[in-house]
């Protein structure tokens, strides 16, 4: 694996946070070409590869990011920063709408496909490499948790909560997601059989 090798820090720490502007546009073009290379390579993927992608020095990203496993980490933690902005804008309409059971979860889980149907193979990737820190497994905690908060009250308000709705939303929220990011992510993105597979966790009373 291509590596700084004069980085002492963690292999998943970026080496130093961009203050200048110019410096803020050098990182997000290295994140995208990294997006884009780790998309059609996986785990293959060099740094050598990525900083080509992006048009600068390997010297230069590795200014930035140590090796490719914190270019990994830090697209998985701008997706889950998406991911919990776009996610609370759902969750605000709905709770003000309170449309049918259906149509709450289905916005839901469109919502959720759509964050994921653009570049698959860097989704399936970041699933399995992207949060290990405690800071990043807390963000994505508090994400899922959110997910099962507004699942359980969708539940519970249309009388689908199977008699605990905290529990029914855990299991819909979990299999879902593993559905989604290893199933979906490797055979397209498909929101019927997420749909289905609700319907089969927590089926109409």
């Amino acid at each position: 694996m291509a590596a700084d090798p004069t980085y002492t820090g963690r292999i998943d720490e970026p080496r130093k946070r961009p203050r200048q502007e110019r410096s803020r546009d050098t990182v997000e073009v290295l994140l995208e070409a990294a997006a884009q290379v780790f998309n059609r390579e996986g785990l293959k993927a060099t740094t050598n590869r990525i900083a080509e992608r992006a048009g600068v020095s390997i010297g230069s990203l590795y200014q930035y990011f140590p090796n490719k496993h914190a270019l990994i980490r830090a697209l998985a933690q701008h997706h889950v920063d998406e991911a919990q902005s776009r996610m609370d804008e759902v969750f605000k309409r709905l709770r003000e709408q309170e449309p049918p059971f259906e149509e709450s979860m289905r916005t839901i889980l469109e919502t959720l496909v759509d964050l994921h149907r653009d570049r698959p193979g860097l989704h399936r990737l970041m699933h399995r490499l992207g949060p290990r820190l405690p800071a990043d497994l807390d963000a994505l905690r508090t994400f899922e948790d959110d997910i099962c908060g507004e699942v359980a009250y969708h539940l519970a308000r249309c009388g689908r909560d199977g008699g605990d709705a905290e529990l029914t939303a855990q299991t819909v929220v979990h299999t879902v997601d593993a559905h989604l990011h290893r199933v979906m992510t490797g055979r397209g993105m498909d929101v019927e059989q997420l749909v289905a597979l609700v319907d089969r966790v927590a089926p109409p009373t």
